[in-house]
């Protein structure tokens, strides 16, 4: 691409080749599970769960986050090399869900972890789709490291 054209491109071109790529990797290993609490939800009057992303320049943080995750929430590694893992917390609000991010960077820090990101999505009903659910939940995650939002919990809500 020559340099002219580079100046020429809209500066809020939203994601790059790595995000993307990224984006794609979180869905991969997150649509069947989110179908799957759709369906819980829908069968047991819509009970609300709360979807975490987080990643940290931490060894261990896999076995770190499996050893405060509650039996019923389920765990994903996404990506190792950004040390992204994904948490979806059954029956969980926001106001508990934002309390479990707090004790997971608040652990990760303890443990010397740096660069911990944490995003968090309460998800109330099943009007959205689950690709937009995804979709809002990776631009929230690159979002918190493009604003350096290093060590903060950014939460939303979807009703």
């Amino acid at each position: 691409m020559d340099e002219n054209t580079k100046q020429t491109r809209r500066p809020n071109l939203r994601f790059n080749e790595d995000e993307i790529k990224l984006s794609l990797k979180v869905m991969e290993q997150l649509e069947k599970p989110l179908e799957i609490m759709y369906y819980l939800m829908e069968r047991d009057y819509e009970n609300p769960f709360v979807m975490i992303l987080i990643s940290a320049d931490d060894d261990d943080i896999e076995s770190t986050l499996g050893s405060q995750k509650r039996n019923t929430d389920l765990l994903f590694k996404i990506d190792d090399e950004r040390n992204l893992l994904a948490l979806i917390c059954q029956e969980t609000k926001v106001d508990g869900g934002y309390r479990f991010a707090e004790r997971l960077v608040r652990t990760l820090v303890l443990n010397k972890a740096e660069t911990i990101y944490c995003t968090e999505i309460e998800i109330r009903s099943t009007k959205y789709e689950i690709k937009e659910i995804i979709f809002k939940a990776i631009e929230s995650y690159i979002t918190a490291i493009k604003e350096e939002k290093m060590g903060e919990i950014i939460f939303r809500s979807m009703y």
